[in-house]
Formats: C-alpha cells, structure tokens, sequence
C-alpha cells in the first residue's frame, strides 16, 4: 500500500504571465488543477504576472482565466497565499477577493513543514543594485501608485511597456553580480528573522545555498523563472524537493 502523502505547501515565482508566453499560462493551469490540488497550501512569491496595472484589468482574458483557475484552487480548501513581485505589485485586495487568496507581507515569517521559514520575492535582496532600489522606493510609495492608478488604462499599459523596455536595456549594462542578491542583505535579513529557513525568487538563479550566520547554519532556497520551463519547491515535515515544471511545446516549434 502507498503510504499518505505528507501535507505539504508549494512555492512558485517569476512566471511572467503574458498573453504573448501562452505556454506558461498553460503550464500554470495544469499546475493548478493538478499538483496544487494535492497541496495543503501555495505560495504565489510575486511576478506572476509580467505586469499589473490595476485591480480594474481583472477581466480581460488573462487575468480572468488565471484568477478563475487560483479560485478553483482555494475553493478546494486548499490555502493561496500571494506577494507582490517587482512586476505586480499594484495587486489589491479585489484580485485576492475573487482568487480566495490572501495577500502576504514580503517578508513573512512562517512555519513550514515544522521549521521557521523566511518568505520573499528577493529584490529588496539585491541592495547593490543602487537604482534598482531607488526606483522601487519611488513605485512602492503611495501618492505615486495613486497617481498612476488614476491614469486610464490604456495610458498605464503603455508606462508599464516603456518600464520593461527601459529595465531589459538597463540590465545589458549591469554585471551579474549587481543584480543578484547582497550577501550582507541576506545575512541581515536572517539575523533579524531569527535565522529561519529563506525562500525566495527574483534572480531566477535556482538553487539551494548554505550560509553561517553568526554561528547559525541557515539554508536559502532559490525559486526558479518559468521562461524556459520552471519549477515549485515542495515543502514538507522531510524538507524541500524540487520539483520540474515543463512547459507545453508551442505551436510551431
């Protein structure tokens, strides 16, 4: 006899939904309506979305589509649980009332499979990044996102095309060091949390790194983008697995 699956969570980022990739949202469909069934809860750590320009988008076709399919998960008394990205943080309390998701402070501190757990997106990570983080602080700031939000639709949709395009050119220009996380971040952070676990996204660099911290051993676990075919980390009582999440061939290819 099979023995029961252990309740675990699941942890996604950086798919960059667009109606240009539909072999993300695909796979994110059936990650949805199969291995996040299984779940006891999932964790959605930001830039799920390539852009999001107000809760007032919720029914064109993407969106509609990818929050009907979060609902059915959370209708399936399974926990959602998202957080802002670099890319969507002008997500609000609308989307998380149609999805049945809550919405997470970054960071979020937790238990997980039995072990504190630091929750992040990542780029508050990546203080070496000087204008990276001065444009955060100006996006992030209230009066600026009311502003924006006041503009109409269209004319946001535009901004946000331009800020891509401006942050695509911006990185052919920084070294790979300047965009990944600070070392010193990151041992701030775990000091200050208490030396948890860490999971995050942002970098898209996968992978599982150790840090001694103070005399602490602490594990920080690297989510990976979907842009090639991504995966979710699964989080249970024995630990974390890795888990491939491949992406539908398109038409074409």
């Amino acid at each position: 006899m099979t023995p029961p699956a252990l309740p675990h969570a699941l942890l996604i980022s950086d798919l960059h939904l667009s109606p240009d990739r539909p072999d993300i949202t695909a796979a994110l469909l059936g990650f949805l309506a199969g291995p996040a069934r299984a779940a006891e809860s999932i964790f959605l750590l930001g830039d799920i979305f390539d852009y999001w320009i107000g809760d007032d988008t919720l029914d064109e076709p993407l969106h509609r589509q990818v929050v009907a399919a979060i609902r059915a998960v959370a209708d399936a008394s399974v926990t959602v649980a998202f957080m802002h990205g670099n890319r969507d943080f002008l997500l609000a309390s609308e989307f998380a009332a149609r999805a049945g998701a809550s919405l997470l402070q970054d960071p979020t501190l937790m238990s997980l499979g039995g072990m504190p757990t630091l929750l992040m997106h990542g780029d508050t990570l990546c203080t070496d990044d000087v204008a990276y983080q001065a444009f955060r602080r100006q996006v992030r700031n209230p009066a600026f996102q009311q502003q924006f939000l006041g503009q109409p639709v269209e004319a946001r949709r535009a901004m946000a095309g331009q800020a891509r395009k401006a942050s695509e050119g911006e990185k052919q220009t920084k070294s790979a060091d300047i965009m990944d996380v600070a070392p010193s971040a990151v041992e701030a952070v775990l000091r200050e949390h208490g030396y948890p676990r860490l999971i995050h996204g942002h970098t898209h660099r996968p992978a599982c790194h150790r840090h001694e911290v103070d005399g602490h051993a602490c594990e920080r676990w690297v989510l990976s983008d979907w842009d090639r075919g991504g995966d979710c980390l699964r989080v249970d009582a024995s630990g974390i697995t890795r888990l491939p999440i491949p992406l539908p061939a398109q038409n074409g290819n």
